[in-house]
């Protein structure tokens, strides 16, 4: 199975893209689901389809041509299904305040449902074996980032706190739930969250492999967008997903002539050729703006033949190459990350555990070390050529 994330700052074509790509998947024949993890859905407006897919009663995927289908995460009807342990007891939480059911039911969505949510639905096509390629179309960046990071963030709680959690809360809830103004979570709450862990087993490395999960960033022209898109990069690298893509869309087409878009043209020039130099050798596609609203069917095919070529496969694998690696030498071992666009006074960098812990900004990278590496630490950093190269060694024998 092949697995496309769309992403990029919000209103820049993701959903179309992503549209258009599963269009182009299903008429080479590959079985292909277009999934929204966008809080903010638009693929059936995408597809112009007059229903509801958000407030439909069931969750399979629907069918919107021949081997191609399209799903939209309703979480309403996912804490029913998954998150009901965990979502009554925030809202017995939130009663005890004062507020209304009704609030207490609107608050208790959690951050991060949704996109585990999403994840779960993943992992369980990939299981079933239901769909050659999905494709992704993910919500805004700053969501994106929560949506890939949930997997290795959940894993590191289950591994260092749920266990610790759930025996001291099993011993001390008699007594506490006493003199507590609200009860504490009972076991049934923790058993939910073994479940949900479970059910998410082996996405990670689903997503950090580039044979199976490739990222598709979206950009305008514009220097605002490209900015957020030079993060989103990073970010993604961070995560240890591989953008093997980046997508220029509404790009004036030469036959605009009128002066009125003059300016534009200028400045989308200046934009396009710092695309190019700052991604090399990233491929850098771009699309057109076209006259009209691409919404339906037969827009979506437009829309994909402008952004692929006669024959070509979208679901090829265009780019293998991992935002990390490791390395032996000089008695020690080195640690290679991409970081494009970071600058050295905002890496930042420390061992814990059996973990490397990278910081780029307000981002956190969690990079879990092989056996061989565990009991190191770093003694060197140097970031050349958008490359951060970490050098780990024993410090008793470098002593």
């Amino acid at each position: 199975m092949r697995m496309l994330l769309f992403s990029g700052k919000g209103g820049v074509g993701k959903s179309s893209l992503a549209a258009a790509t599963g269009v182009k998947l299903s008429r080479m024949g590959y079985r292909t689901l277009v999934m929204s993890v966008d809080p903010a859905h638009s693929l059936a407006d995408a597809f112009d389809l007059d229903i509801d897919l958000f407030g439909a009663q069931t969750a399979d995927p629907y069918p919107v041509g021949e081997k191609l289908w399209i799903h939209e995460v309703n979480i309403q009807r996912e804490i029913r299904r998954h998150w009901q342990e965990i979502s009554a007891y925030v809202i017995s939480v939130l009663r005890t305040t004062g507020i209304s059911e009704v609030e207490a039911e609107e608050l208790a969505i959690l951050p991060g449902m949704e996109e585990l949510s999403a994840m779960m639905y993943v992992n369980q096509f990939r299981r079933e074996e239901r769909f050659d390629v999905i494709v992704l179309d993910c919500a805004p960046t700053a969501e994106s980032m929560r949506f890939v990071s949930m997997p290795t963030t959940l894993d590191w709680y289950m591994k260092h706190i749920f266990s610790f959690q759930r025996s001291l809360l099993k011993a001390v809830r008699p007594i506490a739930n006493r003199v507590a103004p609200i009860e504490l979570p009972t076991d049934t709450y923790f058993a939910n969250i073994q479940r949900l862990f479970e059910r998410l087993e082996g996405v990670d490395q689903l997503l950090e492999d580039p044979q199976t999960t490739s990222v598709r960033l979206v950009t305008n022209p514009e220097k605002m967008v490209l900015r957020e898109t030079q993060r989103a990069f990073v970010y993604f690298s961070l995560h240890g997903l591989t953008v093997d893509t980046v997508i220029v869309n509404r790009v004036l087409p030469a036959e605009v002539s009128d002066p009125f878009f003059a300016e534009w043209r200028q400045s989308q020039r200046k934009i396009l050729d710092e695309i190019h130099e700052y991604f090399a050798p990233v491929p850098v596609r771009e699309t057109p703006l076209f006259t009209h609203e691409v919404m339906g069917r037969q827009r979506l095919e437009e829309l994909a033949e402008a952004l692929y070529r006669e024959g070509e496969n979208p679901a090829a694998i265009v780019r293998e190459e991992r935002p990390y690696s490791f390395a032996k030498q000089d008695g020690g071992y080195s640690i290679r990350l991409q970081l494009p666009f970071a600058t050295k006074g905002e890496i930042g960098l420390f061992k814990k555990d059996d973990e490397l812990v990278v910081e780029v900004g307000s981002v956190r990278r969690h990079i879990g070390l092989p056996t061989s590496m565990a009991s190191m630490q770093p003694v060197h950093a140097r970031l050349e050529n958008k490359i951060l190269t970490v050098e780990m060694k024993d410090v008793l024998l470098k002593g």
